[in-house]
């Protein structure tokens, strides 16, 4: 699960990717790159590169149809990561109220 998180992370650590990502999301529809690379200034060789990577931590899925290749994105990955941060979530609350709990009583 780690690497799963790991991977999703870095993916998401690039505004450009988070971008193509958000712009996927938005599209609900399989794209062609060619349009994806159409929406940034730059290379659509730069937007393949990031989109490897969105794909890599399995926020994007590719398919070939003939000579285009579509992409899909896929926002499951991203629940791993918040149940992850779920966990220092609640680490938080809980070290505030009792921290809330101190003050009150040291008052």
């Amino acid at each position: 699960m780690q690497d799963k998180i790991t991977a999703v992370l870095k993916a998401i650590a690039d505004p450009t990717r988070r971008e193509i990502f958000h712009v996927l999301l938005i599209a609900s529809t399989a794209l062609p790159i060619t349009q994806i690379a159409n929406q940034f200034d730059i290379s659509r060789q730069g937007i393949t590169k990031h989109l490897k990577t969105l794909e890599e931590a399995g926020l994007v899925v590719i398919d070939t149809k003939g000579r285009e290749r579509f992409c899909n994105a896929n926002a499951t990955p991203l629940k791993e990561v918040n149940q992850w941060l779920q966990g220092y979530e609640q680490f938080w609350n809980n070290s505030l109220s009792n921290l809330g709990d101190y003050l009150d009583k040291n008052s």
